[in-house]
């Protein structure tokens, strides 16, 4: 089964998503990739494909992202309550078109903080909620990143975090990635470049839209996202299960690992030995096995 490219109108913009239309009675899977902007449809469709055996699994390249691009303003730029709004139409809009009452959402990164606000004010939606390189809170993973990198002996740059916050994180996430603390194994993602050059989906004004959309998001969005912090949130109302990498040192799943000790309910952490912040691509068959087990 191979998913193909949809768009719908909603909240004012033209919102590009991969679905399988055939697929009218297979529950729903709502995927929210990361970033912010980092949109990832060709990479789903190349690790996550075998998901459609069971479900119609649909991404949604967000507002301003990838297919979904347009130029913000810099008057009004979107805010993360925006991107809810935007999930909460596409949400009503997928559930209404396949007679259905709930979907199971995955977030991934920054899609896991949509996905965490979003179960919290639209419970009644969602079936089930999976946390992919989950985060919980931001201040304190940035924290966590020079610590790694320390432990690591890299020699890092004066940071200025109050002044330099975009600049200085991105430098960070630069030497994770080089540490081998994003990808498992690996100093570079050109495992998750090579999907985008073949993909029918994306030619080169798509790739350079998606360029562009991850650099305009990150600059509105960012101080925003800094500010995130789920630590005192003790309890959601629906089910509840996250999914990281042994090695993610990009969104520290130490984080994740102390949070689930501090909620009323049982909430499952499942591991993946050989991944670093991405493991529905660094091990996609036991990934796409396990949400199969999870969800039907």
């Amino acid at each position: 089964m191979t998913s193909i490219i949809e768009s719908v109108y909603l909240n004012h913009i033209q919102l590009y998503f991969s679905i399988n239309p055939d697929s009218l009675h297979k529950p729903l899977i709502l995927y929210l990739h990361g970033g912010p902007g980092d949109s990832c449809i060709p990479l789903t469709q190349k690790f996550n494909a075998s998901l459609e055996e069971h479900f119609n699994f649909i991404n949604l390249e967000q507002r301003g992202a990838g297919l979904s691009y347009y130029k913000f303003s810099a008057h009004r730029p979107p805010r993360i309550a925006t991107f809810i709004e935007d999930i909460h139409s596409f949400v009503e809009y997928l559930l209404k078109r396949f007679n259905q009452e709930r979907l199971i959402l995955i977030g991934h990164s920054w899609g896991s903080v949509l996905g965490m606000l979003f179960i919290q004010r639209y419970p009644q939606l969602i079936a089930q909620y999976i946390g992919v390189g989950q985060v919980i809170n931001m201040r304190h993973n940035l924290q966590l990143q020079v610590q790694f990198l320390k432990q690591q002996g890299v020699k890092l740059k004066k940071l200025d975090l109050k002044h330099n916050l975009i600049s200085d994180s991105l430098y960070l996430t630069k030497k994770i990635v080089q540490q081998q603390g994003s990808l498992y194994g690996k100093t570079n993602y050109a495992m998750l470049i090579k999907p985008f050059l073949t993909a029918k989906a994306y030619p080169l004004t798509a790739l350079i839209n998606r360029l562009r959309g991850s650099q305009q998001s990150i600059k509105f969005l960012w101080p925003e996202l800094m500010q995130i912090n789920f630590e005192t949130v003790q309890h959601y109302s629906v089910p509840v299960c996250f999914v990281e990498g042994r090695h993610d040192h990009h969104v520290a799943a130490t984080l994740v690992q102390d949070y689930v000790h501090t909620l009323d309910q049982s909430v499952p952490l499942i591991w993946f030995e050989k991944s670093g912040h991405f493991p529905q691509w660094e091990q996609p068959q036991q990934f796409n096995q396990t949400i199969t087990q999870l969800c039907l």
